[in-house]
């Protein structure tokens, strides 16, 4: 005997199915070359399972978008920014792998192709690394003429620029050492004089060996 929540559950599970299909194909497509018979097809669903639940390509990219992050486990560690770096990195290896992330990344660029002008998956990442920022400030891990808000906006504007150099040129390759030369040159301006040397910047997962493990001086 099925119960009422069997074909909730199904439904879930269904739309989780066509969001993830959705990114892989507009990450490979962009929103231009991805079309709904393609998403239908990787997805594996009827065309009544898709528009039950995304009425357009439209509709269903700017779900791709602004869920970007959703599931994403972010690296453990105590709030401030060591974890804020960590934090750049592991999306710095996730965007050479992540699907969902991938995609939603790709069409947050592209947007202005499907009619929108939505900053919300970049203010996602702005509220993120501010959290991680306000704890460093308590930590007195800041220089004192930091602000907060202003480098969390500059810092997800940095990195967005650099994940898109780096997709051009090398398919983001070498996305991870990119991100680690970045936070060279803005850690001198961004730390404290007193904590400017203790912060590790290498583009291996934590815990790996990495032959340019380098410390920010």
């Amino acid at each position: 005997m099925r119960t009422r929540r069997e074909p909730q559950e199904r439904a879930v599970r269904t739309r989780a199915v066509i969001l993830r299909a959705a990114a892989e194909v507009f990450d490979e497509f962009g929103f231009s070359g991805a079309s709904i018979s393609k998403i239908m097809k990787r997805a594996g669903v009827t065309q009544g399972a898709m528009y039950f639940h995304f009425g357009s390509k439209e509709e269903l990219a700017h779900a791709v978008m602004i869920g970007q992050g959703e599931g994403l486990q972010l690296p453990d560690g105590e709030d401030g920014l060591q974890r804020l770096i960590d934090i750049t990195l592991h999306l710095a290896r996730q965007l050479q792998t992540n699907p969902v992330l991938r995609g939603g990344v790709r069409l947050a660029v592209e947007q202005g192709e499907f009619g929108m002008r939505d900053d919300q998956p970049y203010q996602q990442w702005v509220d993120v690394f501010r959290e991680q920022l306000t704890a460093a400030r308590g930590r007195g891990e800041l220089n004192e003429a930091v602000d907060e808000d202003e480098l969390a906006v500059v810092l997800v504007g940095a990195f967005s620029g650099t994940q898109l150099f780096s997709q051009i040129t090398t398919g983001r390759s070498d996305l991870p050492e990119l991100i680690c030369t970045l936070w060279r040159y803005l850690l001198p301006a961004a730390a404290s004089d007193q904590a400017r040397g203790s912060f590790r910047i290498v583009p291996d997962a934590p815990g790996t060996v990495s032959r340019s493990d380098a410390t920010a001086r």
